[in-house]
């Protein structure tokens, strides 16, 4: 069984992030980034970012669901800061 710390240990080798939340409900993980990675890529390229280092969990049936929430700095410093004003 696939465990949150994993999941983490292996986006924080291949990514470079500012921050990395990962909560795991039996084998469906849902993941909060945020890195300048993600600065000028489409949804889709922030998604493959993201499954690239997890792919062979993903296709071993380990972590059979992936749910993600992608940011760049600035656009977390945004987010906070509406999540703060609702």
């Amino acid at each position: 069984m696939i465990t949150a710390e994993q999941i983490q240990s292996r986006l924080e080798a291949e990514l470079e992030l500012d921050e990395l939340k990962i909560k795991l409900d039996g084998n469906h993980a849902s993941i909060l980034a945020v890195g300048e990675v993600f600065a000028d890529l489409s949804r889709v390229k922030k998604q493959q970012v993201i499954y690239a280092p997890l792919r062979d969990l993903i296709s071993s049936g380990e972590l059979h669901a992936v749910s993600m929430r992608t940011y760049t700095p600035t656009e977390w410093q945004r987010e906070k800061k509406l999540a703060l004003l609702s």
